[in-house]
């Protein structure tokens, strides 16, 4: 299945939920986090893991092969008085940095789409003795019978294709390829978080998704956005819904 986010940009930096304020205090209280760091946020998007880090006081670096997402984020990161993170076009397998760079590399919502061990690699190159890589995840929770569930199999009638449904929001094939990688002192940590979604914002963060408008086409993306917004009046009418998500973040050391 061809994705391209760039095709869903608008949709993608309006609605699609970034990473909630509780994981940011986490990696700083952890001490990943510090005022003056020198980061890199692979895989950066509309940029919502580096502007949180860059409001921690980091000094990041956002590199994605989309334009069309990193002007977003630009647009998202004026609204949000942020000046100081810079982005670069590139992809997380050809960092186009030297040697023992920065002191924090992090990908969020992003390494699944990677060439996973030459991403490491690269993340291990460009680090700094002592420094560290999070890969991180803030992923939505089906239930039996909840939202989240019967809009994947709504994306699954819509794109046969797609097959990211019914995931945990765990992902330990990350362990495997930072230790290989050559990084030490692995650890995670996870928690859950209920996220509030109107039934437009909803509607937007699906089109937003890789089963929908980053597949799709113009036309089947109306028709899944038609039925989405029948599916919510008649099941879901509480309006906004909380909707279970899940962070999950793997930490490692060069």
């Amino acid at each position: 299945m061809d994705v391209d986010f760039g095709k869903t940009a608008a949709d993608y930096g309006r609605h699609r939920a970034g990473f909630p304020a509780t994981f940011f205090d986490r990696l700083v209280s952890i001490g990943i986090v510090r005022a003056g760091s020198v980061v890199l946020d692979v895989g950066t998007g509309t940029g919502t893991v580096a502007r949180g880090l860059a409001l921690c006081g980091c000094e990041v670096t956002g590199l994605d092969p989309s334009p069309d997402l990193m002007a977003e984020a630009q647009r998202i990161d004026a609204s949000a008085g942020v000046s100081s993170t810079s982005y670069v076009t590139g992809r997380a397998e050809e960092l186009p940095f030297a040697d023992s760079t920065f002191d924090l590399l992090t990908a969020g919502q992003c390494w699944h789409w990677f060439d996973r061990p030459r991403a490491a690699a690269e993340a291990h190159r460009v680090l700094k003795h002592g420094g560290s890589i999070v890969i991180a995840h803030f992923d939505w929770i089906p239930l039996p019978g909840n939202v989240v569930d019967a809009t994947e199999r709504l994306v699954m009638r819509h794109n046969p294709h797609w097959r990211a449904a019914g995931g945990t929001g765990i992902h330990p094939r990350s362990l495997a390829d930072v230790a290989v990688a050559g990084f030490t002192g692995i650890e995670t940590f996870s928690f859950d978080v209920d996220t509030h979604y109107t039934h437009e914002a909803w509607r937007g963060r699906m089109r937003a998704s890789a089963g929908v408008a980053a597949s799709l086409g113009a036309e089947s993306v109306a028709e899944f956005d038609r039925d989405l917004a029948h599916l919510l009046a008649i099941d879901y009418p509480t309006d906004p819904m909380i909707v279970p998500h899940r962070v999950w973040a793997l930490m490692a050391r060069r």
